[in-house]
């Protein structure tokens, strides 16, 4: 066998071992944390609500980084509007935003707010987020576990 051909071959070895070693090995910071997603609605679904959130591994702080709101059976040309509201264990409910104009959709409206990933305000675990809907009652709510 030529040595020059071989040292070639262990080589272009070596290449792809390493190739697939870092495909396979995810970065340390991503597999820290623990992403969830949550939803609920009202009895009919006539209000309902989706929460994005995440954590590190161990901690007791959840980090909420979207909040999506949703109300059915709206009326064409009227407008809607929402916001959503956080408690945190032991304390009383207070609003997170202000009100937002939702977005028809159909026979719906939709409003959301933040953006995917590790961003957004940070709470205790246990802490329910809710939305509201202007004049409404219904105010669907979930716990970040």
């Amino acid at each position: 066998m030529n040595t020059r051909a071989g040292r070639t071959t262990k080589r272009m070895l070596l290449a792809v071992t390493i190739t697939v070693a870092a495909a396979t090995t995810a970065p340390a910071s991503a597999a820290s944390f623990v992403d969830k997603r949550t939803n609920a609605c009202t009895p009919g679904c006539g209000y309902g609500i989706v929460v994005k959130y995440w954590h590190k591994k161990g901690s007791a702080q959840r980090g909420v980084g979207w909040v999506y709101a949703s109300k059915g059976s709206t009326i064409k040309g009227r407008s809607y509007y929402a916001r959503w509201l956080y408690q945190k264990p032991g304390k009383p409910m207070k609003a997170a935003t202000g009100w937002t104009k939702g977005r028809a959709v159909g026979d719906f409206t939709e409003v959301s707010w933040g953006k995917d990933g590790h961003t957004g305000p940070q709470f205790p675990k246990n802490t329910r987020i809710c939305i509201q809907y202007k004049g409404a009652a219904a105010q669907p709510c979930r716990t970040l576990t």
